[in-house]
């Protein structure tokens, strides 16, 4: 699994962050979501897709292996 964010599509909702935090960060000035594991482990691959799929504005992209 891969996860890819699209920072110009991000509206900062945060939501990602608040689902999988180990995963996804949001910066500071603005909120924007910050990718910190691109390829997180198995045992969190069903909460990234939850958090994509949560995602309001579709900045976030899962691609399975």
């Amino acid at each position: 699994m891969k996860i890819s964010a699209d920072t110009g599509v991000c509206v900062a909702s945060g939501q990602c962050a608040l689902l999988l935090p180990q995963v996804f960060d949001q910066r500071e000035e603005d909120g924007v979501v910050i990718l910190l594991d691109k390829q997180p482990p198995p045992a969190l691959h069903e909460a990234a897709r939850q958090a994509v799929l949560g995602c309001p504005s579709g900045a976030l992209r899962v691609d399975e292996d």
